[in-house]
């Protein structure tokens, strides 16, 4: 289906639709082969609260960005190769429902889908994409991915050293290995984490001693509030990731 539909006129147009919604910044989307699956509307959940996203499932890559006209334009594109991507389901929260984590070696985050049913399609059709590109390329599902972070909202003091409440004053920090919420001098330290940046991130002073070998492989003691945020499942370098995301 995929391959009859690959060098359709139809196709060739949903794409250049979805390129001209993006606009000049936006990243041309239309190669020989590729396929517009799907599209819709997700909220996904960002820093500090969770918000309306429009993405777009192509047989090769999932795109994303911001709403500022519905179906006509959209800025910030985000462009995730399928190949590096795994799916988990988010256990029902609260107003949260219908969830699954999109995880890959670069950022990790959870999207939610108005309806069981629009959860369900989305993640057969994202799934059916994965292993067809692994089956075609005769690669390994990817078996690490970037943390989610834990919303700021989740946290009114540090999470690594119980003590430090967040103000205006002492902001709140996310650690890129473990995505804990955590305050400026528990997060003093950056390390070199290639998959994430070709720089140095910041880090919480528990993932630096484990990455540097200081503490040696140890479990993890502190739990973790919300089940949606383990640790093997991000983000923008920013601290501010609200800000453009």
């Amino acid at each position: 289906m995929v391959d009859r539909l690959a060098n359709s006129e139809a196709n060739s147009k949903r794409i250049g639709l979805v390129e001209s919604c993006f606009g000049a910044a936006g990243q041309p989307l239309a190669i020989p082969g590729r396929v517009l699956i799907g599209e819709g509307v997700l909220t996904k959940l960002c820093r500090k609260k969770p918000k309306a996203r429009q993405f777009f499932l192509f047989n090769d890559i999932l795109v994303y960005g911001n709403i500022v006209i519905q179906k006509k334009k959209y800025n910030k594109q985000h462009i995730i190769p399928l190949e590096g991507v795994t799916i988990d389901t988010v256990p029902d929260e609260g107003e949260l429902r219908n969830g699954w984590l999109i995880k890959t070696p670069t950022k990790s985050f959870a999207v939610y889908a108005a309806t069981a049913t629009e959860k369900s399609e989305w993640m057969n059709h994202i799934g059916k994409c994965v292993r067809e590109l692994l089956q075609k390329s005769g690669k390994s599902p990817t078996g690490e991915h970037a943390a989610v972070w834990v919303p700021d909202s989740e946290a009114t003091v540090c999470m690594r050293c119980k003590k430090m409440k967040f103000t205006p004053v002492s902001r709140r920090h996310h650690c890129r290995k473990c995505g804990y919420v955590v305050c400026g001098p528990c997060s003093e330290k950056k390390f070199l984490l290639p998959s994430q940046s070709s720089k140095p991130v910041r880090v919480c002073e528990h993932c630096y001693g484990m990455l540097s070998g200081s503490l040696g492989p140890r479990s993890e003691s502190m739990s973790r509030p919300g089940a949606n945020f383990n640790n093997n499942t991000l983000s923008d370098d920013d601290d501010d990731d609200d800000s453009s995301d």
